[in-house]
C-alpha cells in the first residue's frame, strides 16, 4: 500500500480528535490506537508513524520505543481487562493477514480461556461484548499520564 492518502495508518495519524480514531497514545516513533475491528474487547494495535513494512527497517531508537509500548500496553490491558493471556503478532504482508499492508503494526488481543475468538476461524464471525467506546474508556487512562510510561 502507499504511502499517504493511501494508507489508513498514515491518515490517522493526521486526526486531531483521538478519541474519534481510538488514539490512545502518541509516541515519538510509534502510536497505540484500538482497533477498528477487535477481535476481543481492548484489543489494541501498536503502529509505526512511519510508513514502513518490515521490521529490518525498524532503527535502533524506534524498536527501543516500541518494546516500552509493548510493555505498557501488556500493563494496561492486564490492569483493565484481568485477562488470563495476551496474544502479541505482527503480519507482515497480505499473505500473512496483514489488514493493512504495508504500514507495519504490532498486535496485543486480551485472551481467556473459553472466549469467542475460535468463532472468527470456524464462522467467519467476531464477537466482542463492547463497543469501541467503552474499550478507550477502560484503556484510556493507563495511558494518558503523560510521560509516566516512560518511566
Amino acid at each position: 500500500m502507499a504511502k499517504g492518502d493511501g494508507c489508513l495508518f498514515c491518515t490517522i495519524q493526521k486526526e486531531e480528535h483521538d478519541e474519534r480514531v481510538g488514539m490512545l497514545l502518541r509516541g515519538a516513533h510509534w502510536f497505540v490506537i484500538l482497533n477498528m475491528f477487535p477481535y476481543t474487547g481492548g484489543h489494541v494495535m501498536i503502529v509505526a508513524n512511519r510508513h514502513i513494512e518490515h521490521l529490518r527497517e525498524v532503527a535502533a531508537e524506534e524498536g527501543g520505543e516500541l518494546i516500552e509500548l509493548l510493555a505498557l500496553s501488556e500493563k494496561a490491558l492486564r490492569e483493565a481487562y484481568r485477562p488470563e493471556g495476551i496474544n502479541v503478532g505482527i503480519n507482515i504482508g497480505t499473505a500473512a493477514g496483514a489488514g493493512i499492508a504495508g504500514h507495519l503494526h504490532v498486535h496485543l488481543c486480551p485472551r481467556w480461556t473459553g472466549d469467542t475468538n475460535f468463532m472468527t476461524a470456524i464462522a467467519e464471525t467476531r464477537v466482542v461484548s463492547e463497543s469501541l467506546e467503552e474499550s478507550f474508556r477502560r484503556l484510556a487512562p493507563y495511558f494518558r499520564r503523560g510521560d509516566a510510561w516512560r518511566e
